[in-house]
């Protein structure tokens, strides 16, 4: 297939490209360039099957820049709960009228089907033990509301010549060379390699569910290459089962594997996010799909990662690896205006 990715700079993006490059499928990107100064390692089979990128804001994206492709695959949003409560308004600019907005332009252009990351985070503050496709959702950000938003007016889009996904992913890990250290188990492991210690400001009670980054790439292969009958409309939750954790539970599967780091907890937060999800319609579901990788294994890669490339804890709070950090610097220095736009000067 001749595949769109937006988002091809981000995290999961630079990840997915390669990944459906490995699959035969050829590849276009379509990206901001917010988080462009953040490489945290080289790689070369990334770089050779480097896609060709147009670099545009999604709110600016028209039917012509979808000419020719016959599948989409949307991540590039506003990435997560503390940068979407950063300026909501934007949020909702960017992530619910900006997605729709490339999702019209994309039909308009007969694109034939386009897949959606979503987020387990609609489920917010879940209220009852474990969810799945079927619960009602519950968000409790702005990020988590905007991807209700999408969901809710991409689905209505959905027909037999637009076929439309959605995949609503727990919560991403693992080695990109985009990378982020705003997401809980790349943190904590992090911290366990620059400080030998995580020290949590809350009990950490709160239930996440969690899913390699490689798993995701894989659902969303699966997802543009499933038969149409199959998907369209469809939801599917990303990962697994048995990958539901206590996120003072992933603490301790870090400290397990990186030796000699110790885990301290602090009072109950008032953070009322929590969510133990179902993945057994994927699992059935989507054609090809198998989530692979466990918490431990993932601690366990990273580690051999941060040993191999030396990582030092400067490394580990550079701006561009937390996305907040990274457009606050890019408005505090004039590069993006407060609607986060690119400045001409």
């Amino acid at each position: 297939m001749n595949v769109l990715i937006t988002g091809t700079e981000g995290y999961i993006g630079m990840r997915l490209a390669s990944w459906l490059c490995a699959h035969g499928h050829t590849v276009t990107g379509l990206d901001t360039g917010f988080y462009r100064d953040g490489t945290l390692y080289l790689d070369p089979v990334g770089m050779q099957q480097s896609p060709r990128t147009m670099f545009k804001d999604l709110r600016t994206v028209t039917p012509a820049d979808f000419e020719g492709f016959d599948a989409v695959v949307h991540l590039a949003e506003l990435s997560n709960d503390p940068l979407g409560e950063h300026q909501p308004e934007i949020t909702f600019d960017i992530n619910h009228q900006g997605s729709i907005r490339i999702a019209q332009a994309a039909r308009e252009a007969g694109v034939k089907r386009f897949v959606y990351a979503s987020s387990c985070s609609v489920y917010g503050a879940a209220t009852v033990d474990l969810v799945d496709e079927t619960s009602a959702v519950n968000p409790q950000t702005a990020y988590a509301r905007c991807k209700t938003l999408v969901e809710r007016d991409l689905g209505a889009m959905a027909c037999d010549s637009f076929s439309v996904v959605f995949l609503r992913n727990a919560t991403a890990y693992g080695p990109s060379p985009r990378m982020r250290f705003d997401i809980v188990l790349n943190d904590l492991c992090a911290l366990a390699w620059t400080q030998k210690k995580i020290e949590m400001i809350s009990d950490g009670s709160p239930w996440r569910p969690i899913v390699h980054i490689e798993d995701i790439c894989e659902a969303m292969r699966c997802a543009l290459e499933a038969p149409t009958n199959i998907v369209n409309g469809e939801v599917f939750n990303v990962g697994a089962t048995t990958e539901n954790y206590r996120i003072r539970d992933i603490a301790k599967i870090v400290a397990s594997v990186f030796h000699g780091c110790e885990v301290t907890t602090g009072p109950a937060s008032g953070d009322n996010r929590s969510y133990c999800v179902s993945f057994d319609k994927i699992s059935t579901g989507l054609p090809g799909f198998s989530a692979r990788w466990t918490a431990k294994e993932g601690a366990e890669e990273l580690r051999a990662l941060f040993e191999r490339i030396e990582m030092s804890a400067d490394t580990y709070e550079f701006r561009a690896f937390t996305r907040l950090k990274q457009l606050k610097y890019l408005q505090r220095t004039g590069q993006l205006s407060n609607e986060l736009y690119w400045s001409a000067r």
